[in-house]
């Protein structure tokens, strides 16, 4: 797809201009509905980032009336991964779980339905979001719309696929490790990771990788992830973590100007990967544009090495997956099969099904250790802005999950910048106003805040939008 093409989704209406155009009667949800069905029918062949379908379901759903809320009338893909949607499998793209299905709705998909959105169907993710790039080997990969040759990042590689070529207007997306920001980076999409416990992951218990993940959006303008962030938030009584309630509707927060911000430019990591000229070049834009606003922009030091990070990570993450896989095959009454999951997945589960009850304990206290010391910069700073990616957005294949070694080789590269503030627990967001790398695929910048500062985080994002137009 050429870059003009890829930028069709930027020309459709958004889904705040969507829920109002349906509301004042300018057209229908069943319009709206046929449309971006067709989109998906036309566009998804090439692309594959739409796995499983629902279409006649939510034709039916249209017919029989839809919630008078926010989103009344909007199409809505949903991740397949950790957030089900009832009927459809739940499969986490691998290949132990492909016969899973759905027996109800996650309470972030009941809470898109309460608000009056259409689910249309699942998008495609790495087995059990173990990676960078969407190229499970269950449903094989997802291409990027401004060049199919390219990844479009990982794990919400397929929601960020779909909305960048215009198939819907937003997509559920979940961020582990940069999951939702590193695919917002790769399509040119705006996406914020919420801080830990803005979203309930029900009915999926928040085991260790709670600490980590998060659940929200891939979206077009700022406004719509506003919008669904105050249709998504709020916890679930008996949430093991809640965020701090904001200061108003994040809608109304967005709207709001952010004031005079001090934030700290971040432009190297203490023994991190070397940042891509083009990476750095985007980030010092961004940092230009925020002066011209009135920001006060100074340079400041990382407080974290990202190999920590890493480590400290990739045992909760790790812990994780070893209790699903057995959960599964506990289920199934059987051993693991050869071809049941992925080389990569496979090492995982080979390195931590061991793991002493200590070692666990020892990454927990060190996540803390981690968050104390970040926590501290925005004692000095309102926000840290950065790049989103140390390098650009890699060629299909470069993560691929059947070479464990290239994996390891090269993901911590694309999540040096991400990963920490899902260790944190804080907010950070994915902004793609700051041009394309030589290949013309977007460039994303992170801005990032304390726990419970989405608020803040909004309110300069519409700004630099606005200002970029």
């Amino acid at each position: 797809m050429s870059e003009a093409a890829g930028m069709d989704a930027g020309n459709r209406p958004d889904a705040v201009a969507t829920a109002a155009a349906v509301r004042n009667g300018e057209t229908d949800a069943r319009t709206v509905t046929e449309q971006a069905i067709a989109r998906i029918e036309k566009l998804d062949p090439e692309l594959n980032a739409v796995i499983h379908t629902r279409f006649e379901a939510a034709r039916a759903e249209v017919v029989a009336g839809l919630p008078d809320g926010p989103l009344h009338g909007v199409p809505i893909l949903v991740k397949d991964l950790g957030t089900e949607v009832e009927g459809l499998p739940a499969t986490g793209g691998s290949r132990l779980f492909s016969q899973v299905t759905a027996r109800r709705d996650s309470e972030l998909v009941a809470r898109y339905r309460r608000a009056g959105a259409v689910v249309l169907g699942t998008t495609n993710t790495p087995e059990l979001g173990l990676n960078a790039s969407t190229e499970p080997a269950l449903n094989g990969p997802t291409r990027n719309p401004w060049n199919h040759a390219y990844s479009p990042g990982g794990s919400s590689g397929g929601s960020a696929a779909a909305v960048a070529a215009g198939m819907v207007p937003v997509a559920h997306a979940s961020d582990g490790g940069g999951s939702i920001r590193i695919p917002a980076a790769a399509c040119g999409l705006f996406g914020l990771k919420p801080s830990r416990g803005r979203v309930s992951p029900a009915p999926r218990p928040t085991t260790l990788s709670g600490l980590v993940s998060g659940h929200h959006a891939l979206t077009t303008t700022v406004r719509d992830s506003a919008l669904l962030l105050d249709v998504a938030a709020g916890p679930l009584l008996g949430d093991a973590y809640a965020a701090p309630q904001p200061a108003g509707p994040f809608a109304e927060l967005a709207r709001r100007d952010p004031g005079r911000l001090r934030i700290g430019l971040v432009t190297a990591l203490p023994d991190g990967p070397q940042v891509h000229a083009e990476c750095a070049r985007a980030v010092h834009s961004a940092a230009e544009l925020c002066e011209r606003l009135g920001h006060e922009v100074v340079e400041t030091t990382a407080r974290y090495r990202p190999a920590d990070v890493a480590v400290t990570s990739a045992v909760l993450m790790g812990a994780d997956v070893v209790a699903q896989i057995d959960a599964r095959l506990e289920r199934l009454g059987r051993p693991l099969a050869d071809d049941d999951i992925e080389p990569f997945t496979r090492v995982i589960y080979e390195t931590y099904r061991a793991l002493p009850a200590a070692d666990v304990s020892r990454a927990l206290r060190r996540v803390q250790e981690i968050g104390w010391a970040v926590g501290a910069a925005f004692n000095e700073v309102d926000l840290l802005l950065s790049p989103t990616l140390a390098q650009p957005t890699p060629p299909l294949g470069t993560l691929d999950t059947a070479n464990p070694e290239s994996i390891y080789r090269h993901a911590s590269v694309y999540s040096a910048f991400t990963s920490v503030y899902n260790v944190t627990g804080m907010p950070a967001m994915s902004v793609p106003f700051f041009g394309h790398d030589g290949q013309g695929l977007p460039l994303g910048v992170q801005f990032a805040g304390p726990l419970g500062g989405e608020g803040t985080l909004l309110a300069l994002a519409a700004q630099l939008e606005q200002a970029a137009r």
